[in-house]
């Protein structure tokens, strides 16, 4: 299979994903050329009870200076589908740029709504912190990504204390690809089932947490997403600025939904420089 088809193929694959169950993304992943600079270092490692608190953790083949920086992954999947197995390619492109990361799985809809989830990502969090340095981790410099659900579970966890109280000082940074972080009225059937039985619907959105207090902030979009709006995107930021803490928006023309956490797999890099905006971002947040 020439490079070309087997980028077609995928993409292909991946188009089913973000909405979809797990088997697509495996599919996706599967076919990826991973980066070599990586490995994983750990596998289903329980971070709490019941079989969907387990993590992953990846790390780089050469470790350099230690204590590394970490980031912690959280993928999409309307916080009803998600599998850590699908998501090897954006674990082993971030470790390879010289993080410790961890992707963990979370509860999903219907066994939990909100905010279950969120609490099982601070979780892993907590985890992080614990456990960092038996892989070589600071646990004082960690970086959330996420994308699409993935991206407002995170964007939870930085803007709201409570999530991670104490533990929250270490979150030197949050990137979001994709992420809903302002969408209010719910008007559909996803947000409906996963948010509407909380009785202060506002207290669901991100950007009612803003404050100046917040970690510095990267917000990433594709201008083509018709999925989660990119007024998401824009219109946090906005507050962020508003507020006073630190926010950097930047919206790819030409990508989609998918596209946008696609670009972090090797085939299609060229698509748009996801990986390098965010590496860059966790650098310079994280002093490494």
């Amino acid at each position: 299979m020439t490079k070309l088809t087997l980028a077609s193929l995928a993409l292909l694959i991946c188009g089913a994903v973000i909405t979809a169950a797990c088997a697509p993304v495996r599919a996706f992943d599967t076919v990826m050329p991973k980066d070599s600079g990586s490995r994983k270092v750990a596998s289903d490692i329980s971070y709490g009870e019941g079989p969907r608190r387990k993590l992953d953790v990846y790390a780089p083949v050469t470790s350099g200076k230690r204590p590394l920086p970490m980031i912690v992954f959280i993928y999409g999947g309307s916080w009803s589908g998600g599998t850590r197995e699908g998501y090897h390619f954006a674990a082993r492109a971030l470790a390879a740029a010289g993080f410790v990361t961890i992707v963990p799985d979370y509860r999903l809809v219907p066994e939990v709504h909100f905010p279950g989830f969120i609490e099982d990502c601070a979780a892993a969090v907590r985890w992080a912190r614990a456990h960092a340095h038996d892989y070589a981790g600071d646990p004082n410099r960690i970086v959330i990504v996420g994308h699409s659900a993935g991206a407002y579970n995170g964007a939870m966890l930085a803007l709201d204390p409570q999530y991670l109280g104490k533990d929250r000082a270490a979150i030197k940074g949050f990137a979001g690809l994709a992420g809903p972080y302002d969408f209010l009225p719910l008007d559909g059937p996803i947000t409906s089932r996963t948010f509407g039985q909380w009785p202060r619907l506002e207290e669901t959105q991100p950007i009612h947490y803003a404050a100046a207090s917040a970690p510095p902030m990267l917000l990433l979009h594709g201008g083509e997403d018709g999925t989660v709006w990119p007024k998401n995107s824009i219109n946090l930021d906005a507050r962020l600025r508003a507020m006073g803490a630190r926010s950097e928006l930047k919206v790819y023309p030409d990508l989609g939904h998918v596209g946008i956490v696609t670009a972090l797999a090797k085939p299609f890099r060229d698509k748009a420089p996801v990986l390098d905006d965010v590496t860059s971002f966790a650098r310079r947040v994280t002093g490494s």
